[in-house]
């Protein structure tokens, strides 16, 4: 009787080896850098990176396995980070071999839906062609579903990208993003959208103390500083704006920063004669004092 012929081992594999070798932790180090807080986000994006660096690995030993679901869903208010986390998710995807160029392509309805019969599906598949290889960003994606609106060809972009979806997931990711309440209407109006979106991560807005931190991050970046004065003013200024509608956590920061670097110039210039380095480098509390959410109820 012939002895039967044994089944080679797969080699141990080295977890620590593999995922320097995929430089993805250098991605995950740069996120880290670009944007406070977001650490639910963070952990999330890590897991998903494990996951797929696992499945690299089960494959490479043989190891029966089917591609992980990749299309996502980030919600969140505006300025929350969601772009930036798309971009570097885009690069991780790209390292691990899960697409092909790690490039990310931003559209919105306008950019997808056309005014008349004919006109969505070469917008559509226009965005579609750009953005394979890579991944496709969907920014506030319920203004492709209007019910309401019998005429309205939203639904047909909708369909096209769930072909594409489905069909070359191996050559694109889609991330669709938005306000959570409205995202949740969305994928409730479509079963077969919400049965291709697997990872749904949200984006909490950042307390006073991160929007102050993101605030001396971009200072340090612009190589401005706070006076003491001007910190204070600024953190009221948060907590007034916060309230007052059309908040945007980040963006709402940056603007309120240039806004004050255009007061600081006027302000110097205004005053005239020569000016130190350390005047050029600072915002005063003036700067921030004349801004509308001091002033009147309307905000800037």
């Amino acid at each position: 009787m012939e002895s039967p012929v044994p089944v080679p081992v797969p080699p141990n594999l080295d977890l620590s080896e593999a995922y320097r070798a995929s430089n993805v932790g250098a991605v995950l180090d740069k996120l880290d850098r670009e944007l406070v807080g977001l650490e639910p986000v963070k952990t999330r994006i890590r897991q998903i990176a494990h996951l797929l660096l696992i499945d690299k690995l089960r494959t490479s030993v043989g190891l029966a396995t089917e591609p992980p679901p990749l299309h996502m869903s980030f919600t969140g208010r505006p300025g929350t980070g969601k772009t930036t986390v798309a971009m570097r998710m885009a690069e991780v995807l790209h390292r691990l071999g899960y697409i092909r160029k790690g490039h990310l392509v931003v559209a919105t309805r306008d950019d997808l839906v056309g005014q008349y019969i004919g006109h969505t599906a070469p917008k559509t598949r226009e965005v579609l062609k750009r953005a394979m290889g890579g991944v496709l960003f969907v920014d506030e994606a319920y203004y492709l579903y209007k019910p309401e609106n019998e005429r309205d060809y939203g639904g047909e972009a909708i369909e096209i990208l769930l072909q594409v979806m489905e069909n070359q997931r191996e050559d694109l990711v889609v991330i669709f993003a938005g306000y959570k309440d409205r995202m949740d209407t969305f994928f409730a109006s479509n079963p077969g959208l919400s049965s291709r979106v697997a990872n749904h991560i949200d984006f909490p807005d950042y307390s006073d103390e991160e929007l102050l931190a993101i605030a001396q991050l971009m200072l340090a970046q612009l190589n401005y500083e706070f006076t003491p004065e001007a910190r204070a003013a600024f953190e009221e200024y948060i907590e007034r704006r916060k309230q007052q509608p059309h908040f945007a956590n980040a963006r709402s920061v940056r603007n309120a920063i240039d806004r004050a670097r255009l007061r600081q110039a006027t302000r110097l210039f205004e005053r005239g004669g020569t000016v130190t380095p350390a005047e050029l480098k600072a915002l005063e509390e003036s700067d921030f004092r004349q801004s509308r959410v001091f002033t009147e109820t309307a905000a800037e």
